[in-house]
C-alpha cells in the first residue's frame, strides 16, 4: 500500500511538474504527510518546500488548505497551479465580491483541490463554516516562523492558526519555513500543537550561488562594473535606506539600465506596479530595501547585489537565497566597508538597549566574520546555522576560486598601521588611521593636529582599498580588536605589540585579487542562440496570458531545450520541467520555434536518456532514527562507537538530531564519557541553563576552553536526557 502511494507520488511529479525525481527530503515528507504524520519542514529558499504539500493534495481525496502571509505569494502560487493543470484558488481580500462568492462555490462542490488563504482570513466564521462542510485533509501552514515571537517576521494571528486545527481532527499539519533556529523550531512545534510530528532539515547549502565579497570604495562603478558583466539578466540591488535606493535608481536609470525602486515610502500602487514590471521580466533590475522580497517566487533571478552590509547573517541569507531559484549558477556580490559596520552599530546604540542590543551586537558580529573570512564563504554561513560544513574548496566562493595569497611579509606595513594606532591614543578607527597614513588633508587630520605625526604619509604609496584589505588581515590575524561599544575604535593585542617590536613577522597579501566570474550558467552547455528564442517567445506568450514568464516556463527548462533541441512531443516531454499540461499547451509553440532555428542552422535533435529510476527504500529508517533506537536499546555511546565502526562525534551528532525531533534519550549510556571533575560538570550544565543548548559556542566562550567541543556535545546530551 505504501510502496503504491509513493509511485503514484512519482508519478504525479513527473505528468503534472514535469520533474524525474524527488529532491533530498521531498519523498520522505510527503510519506510522512501521506501517512498523516504532522511535520515541520526546515528548507532554505528555492528548496522545494511547495512540492511537499501540492503533491499530497493530488492524492488525498479532500481539500488542502494552504495558509499564507501574503497576497501576492498566494496569486503567484495559484497561478502557477492553474498552468500546471490543478484546480487552486485563493480566498482573501484582494478578490471583488462575486468572485469570492464563486470561489466559495467551487469548494462547496469540491471542485478545489487547493485552497490559499491568509490567516486573518481562517479565522472569519463564514471560512470556517465552509471548511467544515467539506472534507479537510491537510492544513500546509507556509512562513510558519511567522507563528513564532522569536522569528523574525511575527504575526500574531498564527498563533490562532492551532485553534482552528482543532476543528479538523482528520488533517494532517505540515509547517514550513525557509530558515528557524531550534528556538523558532520549538515553538512552532508547540503553538501549531504538531502530533506525532517528524522535523525535517534540509542542508542550508545553495550549490548554485557564487557568494563575493569586495570592498567596497567606489559602490556605484563598481555596481556598474558588475552589471557590465551580467546584461541581460534580472537581479536584485539591496541598500541601506529609503535615500540610498533612491540615489541609486536615478544613477542606474541614467546610465540606461532597466530599472525600478521598491520602499516603504513608495505608495502601495507603486509599489505594485514596479514589483510586478519586475516579475514580468518588463524591469530587468529592482533596487530595494528590505520591505522587498519576501514572497517573491521569480525563478530566474541571476544576482542580488547587497550595495550595503547587512545587519545579520540570517537576512543576507534570505535575501541572497532569492537568486537562482531555478537551480542555474548566479551570483551574490556584498559590497562591504567598514563605514557600513559603523552606521549599523550607531543604528543599534540609538534604536535598541539591554539584550536587544547584545542580540543585535552578536548577529553583526556574525555578518562581519563573514565578509572578513579568507576561508570558503560557506563555513561562516551554514555553520551559523547550526549545520556542519567542511567541504575544503566549494569551487563557487570569491575565497576558494581566487584564495587570496598568504605568502607577502606584510611586517612592515603592519607596524607602520599599528604604530599610527598608538600614536593616536588608540581612540579611532581604521577609516581615520590610513587617511593619517596616506597624507590626507581633511579637515579631522588637521583639527586633531594629526598632520604632525611621524606616521602622516608614510603609507601614501599604498593605495586606500589595499590599506583597508591590510587593516582587515591585521584584525583578522589578532594585532588590532574593534571596541564594540564605540565606533569601531582600535586597540592593539599583546601580539600587536610583539609585531610592532619585530618579534614576530605577519604574512598575508598587499594586492587584492579579483575572483574569477563564473557566467550564470556556468556548467550548462546550450545554445545561447536558441535560448535567447525561446526567451524572446516565452516573453510574448506570459505578456498575451499576464503572466510572469516563469510561470510559463523557467530559464533551467529553457536552457535544457537549448540543448537538446527536442522536435517531437515524445521528446520534449523528457525535458525538466516540462509536464503533461504544459506540452499540451505549450509544446507546438516550442517545437515550431526549435525546428525553424535547427533547420536554419542544420542541427538534429540530441536524443534525451530518459532518468533512470533506482528502486526506491521505501520508508528507510533515517541513520539517526537507527543510532538513537540502539542507544536507548542499551548500547552505550562507546559501543555504539565500536560496532558501527563510527567515531564518537558521529555518534553523538546522530544522537543530537534525534532528539531535536522531538525523541527522549537514555542518560545511562553517556556516563562514562562524561568529565570526572564535579565541578567542570556543574559549570557546564550552568552554561547551558544561560545560553541554551542550540550552539555549542558560547557555552565553550563562557568556559574559556575549559571543555573540548567532543565534551561538551557530550554533556549537552546528558543535560538534553535529563529535561
Amino acid at each position: 500500500m505504501q510502496n503504491d502511494i509513493l509511485n503514484q507520488a512519482s508519478v504525479i511529479l513527473k505528468n503534472i511538474f514535469g520533474y524525474d525525481t524527488f529532491r533530498p527530503l521531498q519523498e520522505d515528507i510527503i510519506a510522512s504527510v501521506l501517512n498523516k504524520k504532522d511535520a515541520l519542514v526546515i528548507m532554505p529558499t528555492g528548496g522545494g518546500k511547495s512540492i511537499c504539500y501540492q503533491v499530497p493534495s493530488l492524492i488525498f481525496e479532500g481539500l488542502t488548505v494552504v495558509v499564507s502571509p501574503l497576497i501576492s505569494l498566494m496569486k503567484d502560487q495559484v497561478d502557477q497551479m492553474k498552468y500546471l493543470g490543478i484546480e487552486a484558488l485563493l480566498l482573501n481580500s484582494s478578490l471583488a465580491r462575486d468572485e469570492y462568492t464563486e470561489n466559495m462555490n467551487l469548494i462547496r462542490n469540491r471542485k478545489v483541490k487547493l485552497l490559499y488563504v491568509a490567516p486573518e482570513t481562517l479565522l472569519k466564521n463564514e471560512i470556517l463554516a465552509l471548511l467544515t462542510s467539506v472534507q479537510v485533509d491537510c492544513f500546509a501552514i507556509d512562513e510558519a516562523h511567522c507563528i513564532s515571537e522569536w522569528g523574525h517576521d511575527f504575526r500574531p494571528e498564527y498563533r490562532m492558526i492551532a485553534q482552528v486545527r482543532k476543528r479538523f481532527p482528520g488533517a494532517v499539519c505540515i509547517a514550513l519555513t525557509a530558515t528557524a533556529t531550534e528556538r523558532v523550531r520549538e515553538d512552532i512545534r508547540k503553538s501549531l500543537e504538531l502530533k506525532v510530528s517528524s522535523t525535517f532539515i534540509a542542508s542550508f547549502n545553495r550549490g548554485n550561488l557564487l557568494y563575493r565579497v569586495i570592498q567596497k570604495n567606489n559602490p556605484l562603478q563598481q555596481t556598474l562594473d558588475f552589471l557590465d558583466e551580467h546584461k541581460n539578466e534580472s537581479g536584485i540591488i539591496y541598500a541601506f535606506s529609503r535615500d540610498s535606493v533612491d540615489r541609486l535608481y536615478l544613477s542606474l536609470k541614467k546610465h540606461g539600465y532597466s530599472v525600478k525602486p521598491y520602499h516603504a515610502g513608495l505608495s502601495d500602487q507603486e509599489r505594485r506596479e514596479n514589483q510586478d514590471l519586475f516579475l514580468k521580466d518588463k524591469v530587468q533590475i529592482i533596487v530595494a530595501t528590505i520591505a522587498f522580497g519576501m514572497g517573491i517566487h521569480k525563478t530566474n533571478v541571476r544576482f542580488v547585489i547587497h550595495f550595503d552590509l547587512p545587519k545579520s547573517i540570517e537576512a543576507y541569507y534570505q535575501e541572497t537565497g532569492r537568486a537562482g531559484r531555478d537551480g542555474v549558477n548566479s551570483t551574490c556580490l556584498l559590497l562591504y566597508s567598514y563605514s557600513d559596520v559603523h552606521k549599523i552599530r550607531f543604528f543599534i546604540k540609538e534604536k535598541t538597549d539591554g539584550t536587544e542590543r547584545r542580540a543585535a551586537e552578536a548577529q553583526l558580529s556574525a555578518m562581519t566574520d563573514y565578509a572578513d573570512s579568507a576561508s570558503c564563504r560557506r563555513i561562516p554561513l551554514i555553520t551559523y546555522f547550526g549545520e556542519e560544513y567542511s567541504t575544503a574548496n566549494c569551487g563557487m566562493c570569491d575565497n576558494c576560486i581566487s584564495p587570496p595569497a598568504v605568502n607577502d611579509d606584510i611586517t612592515i606595513q603592519a607596524q607602520m598601521f599599528l604604530s599610527c594606532v598608538k600614536r593616536t591614543g588608540e581612540r579611532f578607527g581604521a577609516g581615520h588611521i590610513i587617511d593619517i597614513l596616506r597624507g590626507s588633508k581633511s579637515k579631522k587630520i588637521e583639527d586633531f593636529q594629526h598632520n604632525t605625526l611621524s606616521t602622516y604619509g608614510i603609507g601614501k604609496d599604498i593605495s586606500k582599498s589595499s590599506w583597508q584589505n591590510l587593516g582587515r588581515q591585521f584584525i583578522r590575524n589578532g594585532l588590532l580588536v574593534q571596541d564594540m561599544e564605540s565606533f569601531g575604535e582600535l586597540k592593539i593585542t599583546d601580539k600587536g605589540y610583539r609585531v610592532m617590536k619585530s618579534e614576530e613577522i605577519i604574512t598575508g597579501t598587499l594586492i587584492e585579487s579579483k575572483p574569477e566570474r563564473k557566467s550564470a550558467a556556468a556548467g550548462d552547455d546550450y545554445d545561447m542562440e536558441l535560448f535567447e528564442l525561446l526567451r524572446e517567445k516565452r516573453r510574448v506568450l506570459a505578456a498575451e496570458e499576464n503572466v510572469p514568464p516563469y510561470i510559463i516556463f523557467s530559464d533551467k527548462t529553457l536552457m535544457a531545450i537549448a540543448s537538446a533541441y527536442p522536435q517531437s512531443h515524445e521528446s520534449l516531454i523528457q525535458v525538466h520541467g516540462i509536464g503533461s499540461n504544459k506540452l499540451q499547451k505549450y509544446g507546438d509553440v516550442i517545437i515550431a520555434v526549435v525546428r525553424g532555428y535547427c533547420t536554419d542552422k542544420d542541427i538534429t535533435e540530441v536524443k534525451i536518456a530518459p532518468v533512470e529510476q533506482k528502486p526506491r527504500e521505501y520508508l528507510k529508517t533515517p541513520r539517526h532514527i537507527q543510532i538513537g533506537g540502539m542507544y536507548n536499546s542499551g548500547i552505550s555511546a562507546s559501543e555504539l562507537v565500536e560496532n558501527e565502526g563510527i567515531t564518537l562525534k558521529t555518534v553523538l551528532s546522530n544522537l543530537f538530531k534525534y532528539v531535536q525531533e522531538g525523541y527522549t534519550i537514555k542518560a545511562d549510556g553517556l556516563r562514562s564519557l562524561l568529565p570526572a571533575d564535579d565541578d567542570l560538570l556543574r559549570a557546564i550544565t550552568a552554561a547551558f541553563e544561560k545560553h541554551s543548548t542550540e550552539y555549542l559556542k558560547p557555552v565553550f566562550l563562557e568556559l574559556g576552553g575549559a571543555a573540548d567541543y567532543e565534551t561538551l556535545e557530550v554533556c549537552r546530551l546528558f543535560y538534553l536526557s535529563k529535561e
